[in-house]
């Protein structure tokens, strides 16, 4: 049984929670990177590492190799975490210079996500719409359907859709307000006529909406619970086997967070169609999605042959009309 974390501890506990405020006053939530710092300071106090002196390159060697860290990707973030508090405390000269001397491993080659196209969206739409209801679980059918309606339609996050309060819903702008995101800031997502059908008929089936000042859960089994993030990853996962879905070669299984790719491509495939320059948008799709920056938005994009296809379509469109325009 893990024993309860009751504060840092360590040699760096005070450099850690500083660091962390830090981070936070600039708006991120850092809420994965607190765990991988809590994962150091458990380390370095078990070891009875007592000053920063012994904090050596060796040291931090042997902890990351210690970490049940296979894939690159895992391991590489646990490096960067660390390498942002040493360098940080460089910079607040608490040391010299950072003892971090491990290098990042190198990816194998990158699987792709799953990308459902509007077909195979129906088709777990269809299927979530009539799960069965349980003992704890009333209308379960209806409400997953929306649920995955919001993520594929929207692109939202797990977390973003079951953190929703029924004040969130703006049925007259229809916009959703999306607060606690992954960065700490709230945006404002518009919705199209399609989806303030699904969640008008979602809140007519909660009537009557419950009063009081507290906050109501859009998404809730229970009265005043959300339905966990990691509930609704099962689901997703249970319906994902029943469609019995062809994964390619190199393809990730499908998970919940595909539908959130599904959602980026797809946008990138209508602009295409619809003569939009998607290199113009891209920063509006950015904001949409809740991102920094574009480039935190490009991870989401998977080159698929569809895409490819449009990409041809319009640069022989292109150099067609150059060579019209040739003397």
């Amino acid at each position: 049984m893990k024993s309860r974390w009751s504060g840092f501890e360590s040699v760096v506990a005070s450099d850690i929670e500083q660091f962390l405020a830090h981070k936070r006053a600039l708006g991120m939530r850092f809420d994965t990177e607190e765990k991988a710092l809590r994962i150091l300071d458990r380390y370095l106090a078990e070891h009875g590492v007592l000053s920063l002196a012994a904090v050596t390159a060796s040291l931090l060697d042997t902890f990351l190799r210690s970490r049940p860290r296979r894939r690159p990707r895992s391991f590489n973030h646990l490096l960067g975490v660390l390498r942002r508090l040493f360098d940080w405390m460089v910079r607040q000269g608490r040391l010299a210079r950072s003892p971090l001397a491990a290098t990042p491993r190198r990816a194998v080659s990158r699987r792709q996500p799953f990308l459902f196209d509007v077909s195979q969206a129906r088709r777990l739409l269809g299927l979530a719409g009539a799960l069965p209801d349980n003992n704890r679980a009333l209308r379960r059918g209806p409400i997953y359907r929306a649920i995955f309606g919001l993520m594929y339609g929207l692109g939202l996050r797990v977390g973003e859709t079951s953190r929703l309060q029924i004040t969130d819903v703006d049925l007259d702008r229809n916009v959703l307000v999306i607060r606690y995101t992954k960065f700490g800031k709230s945006r404002l997502v518009p919705f199209g006529p399609k989806m303030a059908d699904l969640l008008r008929k979602h809140l007519k089936q909660l009537q009557p909406l419950p009063t009081g000042s507290q906050p109501v859960p859009l998404f809730s089994f229970s009265p005043g619970r959300p339905i966990h993030a990691g509930t609704i990853s099962q689901t997703f996962r249970a319906l994902a086997r029943q469609l019995d879905l062809e994964v390619p070669d190199g393809v990730i299984s499908p998970c919940v967070h595909h539908l959130r790719h599904s959602f980026a491509v797809g946008t990138l495939l209508r602009w295409y169609r619809q003569g939009i320059q998607p290199t113009q948008r891209l920063l509006q799709l950015s904001t949409f999605m809740g991102h920094v920056s574009p480039s935190s938005t490009a991870v989401y994009i998977t080159i698929t042959d569809e895409l490819l296809h449009e990409a041809n379509d319009r640069f022989e469109r292109f150099a067609a009309e150059l060579v019209q325009d040739e003397p």
